[in-house]
């Protein structure tokens, strides 16, 4: 999927209305024991079993970020929700995968190129916990899983100098796709921040989109064949444990009035 099919297809010159506004995309992270959870970004097995019941009920079905970009692009993403599981944790082959197989549902796995089989020691707080290792990464991709970079080590690319971005874009592309035989189409921003300087970072490492988690301020379109959320700032929508059926109902209206 090239950058210009995504660009130049999904987003520029649409009509406003359904086509011009970003396409829905959930945000998950860890799948596990939500009890120890100061963040807010684990969500039980069995709950995740729940919600992706209630959008299979919702008529939608759960898809990775590259095809739901290429489904739009077509005229054909009506009924697709797009998932993607932030960080690579090794609890995503354990626990969500045999969930997404059950649900008929497929996703977008944003790893951290250069923390595979080491931990989240990002976070101050919370439970320590593995992330996937190289063979996890693999599987994931066997299984029908997009694998997408979420950059090297997890850091705030908008306080990033510039050869430290390149590192984090350039250079975890270039590991996964000597890991998976593939050059990722999609990036990840941590901790969903962004700027135009990294927007214009991520497009210039190759990928063909990248996920942050709200239209950024200061990046809002001024015409429709601006939209700066484009396939650059794509925002997403989070998920957390206390999201049952009718929150999702509740998030997914809220998402097409734009709120």
């Amino acid at each position: 999927m090239s950058v210009d099919a995504v660009g130049a297809v999904s987003w520029a010159g649409r009509r406003p209305g359904r086509r011009g506004r970003a396409p829905w995309i959930l945000m998950y992270h860890a799948v596990a024991d939500p009890s120890d959870d100061p963040y807010g970004i684990a969500v039980a097995p069995a709950r995740l079993d729940r919600q992706l019941g209630a959008l299979r009920r919702m008529g939608l079905t759960g898809v990775g970020v590259g095809a739901l970009l290429r489904a739009r692009a077509e005229g054909r993403d009506r009924g697709l929700v797009g998932l993607t599981f932030d960080d690579g944790y090794a609890d995503f082959t354990e626990a969500a995968l045999p969930l997404l197989r059950r649900h008929g549902c497929a996703a977008t796995l944003f790893v951290l190129a250069g923390r595979l089989a080491g931990g989240n020691d990002w976070d101050p707080e919370g439970p320590r916990r593995p992330l996937l290792d190289e063979w996890g990464v693999r599987g994931a991709l066997a299984a029908g899983i997009e694998i997408g970079s979420h950059g090297l080590y997890h850091v705030d690319l908008t306080v990033t100098d510039d050869d430290g971005l390149r590192e984090e874009t350039v250079r975890s592309r270039t590991w996964l796709r000597e890991l998976t035989g593939t050059a990722p189409d999609g990036f990840c921003y941590p901790y969903g921040t962004v700027d135009r300087r990294v927007r214009t970072a991520a497009r210039a490492a190759g990928y063909a989109y990248a996920c942050a988690i709200r239209p950024p301020a200061g990046l809002r379109a001024r015409t429709e064949a601006d939209t700066p959320y484009g396939p650059f700032a794509l925002p997403r929508t989070h998920i957390s444990h206390g999201d049952g059926p009718l929150r999702l109902r509740v998030k997914r209206l809220r998402h097409r009035l734009g709120a």
